[in-house]
């Protein structure tokens, strides 16, 4: 399993940290907006539906509609995917 954290809004991901949390930091340290930012988890092993995981602890959101570590809204699923689709070749 592969931690990632990307940003939404500027298209970029960061990989591979000991947390979630870490790659937000990253993200935040480049100029990232936190409400862009979104946790998941990549499975390189998988493919389909297998390959990606949209849980993580910096996705606990209240304020932006999204009680719990996976993210609820498909828009911002789709968004995710389209994102890694692009930047990461194997997918």
């Amino acid at each position: 399993m592969i931690k990632i954290a990307v940003d939404i809004d500027n298209e970029w991901i960061v990989l591979d940290g000991e947390l979630h949390s870490d790659c937000e930091a990253a993200l935040l340290e480049k100029g990232s907006q936190q409400e862009n930012i979104w946790g998941a988890s990549i499975y390189p092993e998988n493919s389909g539906d297998d390959f990606l995981e949209f849980v993580s602890f910096i996705n606990i959101r209240p304020s932006q509609d999204n009680p719990s570590m996976d993210i609820q809204d498909p828009l911002i699923r789709e968004r995710i995917r389209q994102i890694i689709q692009r930047l990461l070749i194997a997918y």
